[in-house]
């Protein structure tokens, strides 16, 4: 007998009025789904899909505007409370309290979720066996990391049983260790405990475990099936090919987003993954390059889909993206006056805590430099180091010529800094915010307004002037974070982590600026949790703990990390093997680094 459905959704609406811009911006638009009992469905899409709206709709906190809503038989809408009362949700931003120890924030929510006591015991034993978070329950949340956070925030979601689970996008800002740890508990919740999961994602890859998938875009749905019946949609035009020699992946991707026959390209291993267009012949960017036919990936089809329904959604192009003559690649012989960041035995101590040990490396100009490592690893303390907002403990550090133990004001002159929570003010819409920022890098009278106008035009942002920023979609918000880390033109940008949460149309988006940026001169020094991301960078660090554990090419860490079978990796493989190895041997008896 078949279960009756757990979700079941008919041409919902819904739409916000946004008073300070003076629009009615339409969230959902005539949506309809159906989610099956005990199966594992997620939600996918672009920034400002509707994603969240739908997720919020389901969990009874928002009321739709026409249609009808069905949660495990109960007309939610009518009695949200008694839909609350047998579902769990975690929202993007879960509520821990972050001086609490991690057993009191299970406490708190039992306790506000009326769990007797003769049952904690019992499910406080299942959940930390789940999570491996056993051995931390005494140490306070804000002293976790970012994956163990999300771990908790998961426990404390499941501190009562539900019968259907609500996660938006639960994997956001944490490294490919955690995100694999928290898919397999996600796995276990379905497979064992025949638990419903209704989950959004920026990841196409975690898509691919799912029984279904809708793909969402502007509040409506454009397609929805099993991931084999999306990834149809671009089988047999999906194609691999390697970059000329002598020049990065990017460069051949830029080329090929250029060219109408493409559909998509994105680099991979070393090499470009491109989609084409049906019937469309070889793009002339190649050449007379190998190409090679490759199975479909969800991705391959979720670009396609965008680009059916919408055959007029924007490429950026590399030269419109930046309003300067784009010179040619670096040469390929750097000089060591081309050294622009100059990092020697860097140590940061914060009481008997040892965030960064013994750290050396050097970025060139023009180079695109990847700082990759787990949560916890120590990527932003060094990141905040190179950015002059925090001092060694000890070691040597220069940032455009400068020293940073002398002279970290002058160096920040010639620095634009990204962080992973973009500093606007959320409060000021986008033209104050870049008058702001004109002014707080010492930009004045013409001077001021010629480089407002041209970072508002490199980004498209014109339409938006008035919209306050906290009301920005995420693409957006990291258009304008860019735009004002750009507006002194800085020699050296610094990005924490920038694109995490963002769909892969925006990271297309964004890393199409970046390899402008770099063709240009500018140096690019960047943190991320995409793995993918890395084949973007010339050179990559991977650390833990710390330490340093690979420097060098995307293609020699992931030879570093070879298995010895001859099997290539990839690089969230390659990470995962380096940091994994690193950790076996710091635990192993009588090594000295396992306190660290």
């Amino acid at each position: 007998m078949n279960r009756p459905a757990a979700v079941s959704g008919e041409h919902l609406c819904r739409h916000f009025v946004v008073k300070e811009a003076r629009r009615r911006v339409i969230a959902l638009d005539d949506v309809s789904l159906t989610v099956e009992a005990g199966s594992l469905t997620a939600l996918v899409g672009p920034d400002g899909a509707g994603k969240t709206t739908l997720l919020r709709l389901v969990a009874g906190l928002l009321k739709p505007d026409a249609g009808t809503l069905t949660v495990l038989g109960i007309d939610v809408v009518r009695d949200p409370q008694a839909v609350q009362d047998r579902i769990s949700y975690m929202p993007q931003r879960f509520g821990l309290y972050e001086d609490l120890s991690v057993q009191e924030n299970l406490d708190l929510y039992a306790d506000l979720h009326g769990v007797p006591a003769a049952l904690r015991a019992t499910r406080y034993a299942q959940l930390m066996e789940m999570t491996d978070l056993g051995h931390f329950t005494d140490r306070p949340a804000g002293r976790l990391s970012g994956g163990m956070k999300q771990k908790l925030g998961l426990a404390c979601t499941l501190v009562r049983s539900p019968e259907l689970l609500l996660l938006d996008e639960p994997t956001v800002g944490v490294d490919p260790l955690s995100r694999r740890e928290l898919w397999q508990i996600v796995r276990h919740l379905v497979d064992v405990d025949r638990l419903t999961v209704l989950i959004s994602t920026a990841y196409l890859d975690e898509a691919e475990h799912c029984a279904q998938v809708f793909l969402l875009r502007q509040g409506c749905v454009l397609a929805a099936g099993t991931p084999a019946s999306l990834r149809e949609q671009a089988e047999h035009r999906s194609f691999i090919v390697s970059p000329p020699p002598g020049r990065p992946a990017r460069w051949l991707q830029a080329r090929l987003l250029d060219d109408g026959a493409v559909v998509d390209a994105v680099p991979q291993a070393g090499e470009v993954r491109f989609i084409l267009q049906p019937g469309a012949a070889q793009p002339q960017a190649l050449h007379a390059a190998e190409v090679r036919a490759v199975p479909a990936r969800l991705e391959d089809g979720f670009m396609v889909l965008l680009r059916q329904h919408q055959p007029d959604l924007p490429v950026p192009s590399t030269h419109a993206q930046v309003p300067r003559q784009v010179p040619g690649p670096a040469p390929a012989i750097v000089r060591e006056a081309d050294t622009v960041i100059e990092v020697k035995n860097l140590v940061r101590v914060f009481g008997d805590f040892v965030a960064v040990a013994d750290l050396s490396f050097s970025v060139r100009r023009g180079e695109v430099f990847g700082l990759l490592g787990p949560n916890g690893a120590g990527k932003t303390t060094t990141f905040r180091m190179l950015c002059g907002l925090l001092p060694a403990s000890s070691g040597s550090l220069s940032v455009a010529g400068v020293d940073l133990r002398h002279a970290r004001a002058e160096a920040r002159r010639h620095i634009g800094y990204v962080s992973q929570k973009f500093a606007l003010y959320g409060n000021l819409n986008v033209a104050e915010n870049l008058r702001f920022f004109a002014g707080a890098y010492g930009l004045r009278g013409d001077r001021a307004i010629e480089r407002i106008r041209v970072v508002t035009e490199q980004f498209d942002l014109g339409g938006l002037a008035a919209t306050p920023s906290g009301q920005l979609p995420g693409g957006y918000r990291q258009r304008l974070a860019m735009a004002a880390a750009l507006m002194h033109e800085p020699q050296i940008l610094f990005l924490d982590e920038p694109t995490s949460g963002a769909d892969p149309l925006a990271r297309r988006e964004f890393w199409r600026r970046i390899t402008a940026l770099a063709e240009q001169g500018t140096t690019v020094v960047i943190t991320t949790h995409f793995m993918e991301e890395a084949e973007y960078c010339d050179r990559i660090v991977i650390q833990d703990v710390g330490r340093l554990l690979a420097l060098g090419t995307p293609l020699e860490v992931r030879r570093q990390a070879g298995r010895g079978d001859g099997v290539a990796l990839d690089m969230e493989q390659a990470f995962i093997g380096i940091v994994e190895r690193a950790r076996a041997d710091a635990a192993a008896p009588g090594n000295a680094r396992v306190a660290a």
